[in-house]
């Protein structure tokens, strides 16, 4: 069971390295390289004036990380909204917990449904939650 969990964190782990870093620097310096290759080479005035890769790289870097960081404000400020909704009714566990928060403190839970979320977050901590609902 330990060699399992120990697998499957290192295939999480593989995972998140590979599809958050990895990946997002090699995409960045494929998108440079095709972008190059289609658009600058191919018209003599761009090819003039950004003919070295790193010169259209520095410019292309300096105008894009801009506009990138304004379009992830615009995403924060407006479709995270979205996002964490559709994200929040995928687990109806989370909901519950945050319900069941909210009881306690309006004093409405029953000591029953606290103990059993209590039961469930302690298993969780303990690595031995599994899938599904408390």
């Amino acid at each position: 069971m330990l060699q399992k969990k120990w697998m499957q964190r290192r295939w999480f782990d593989f995972r998140q390295g590979h599809s958050i870093y990895l990946i997002f620097f090699l995409s960045f310096s494929n998108f440079i390289l095709i972008f190059h290759r289609l658009l600058i080479e191919r018209i003599s005035f761009l090819e003039n004036v950004l003919s070295e890769l790193w010169v259209f790289a520095l410019i292309f870097i300096l105008f894009y990380i801009p506009v990138a960081i304004l379009i992830g404000v615009w995403h924060r400020k407006n479709q995270i909204k979205i996002e964490t909704d559709v994200v929040f009714r995928q687990y109806p566990t989370l909901a519950r917990m945050f319900r069941l928060l909210i009881d306690m403190g309006e004093g409405k839970a029953s000591q029953e449904e606290i103990d059993r979320t209590r039961k469930f977050l302690k298993q969780i901590e303990e690595g031995k939650g599994q899938s599904g609902t408390f």
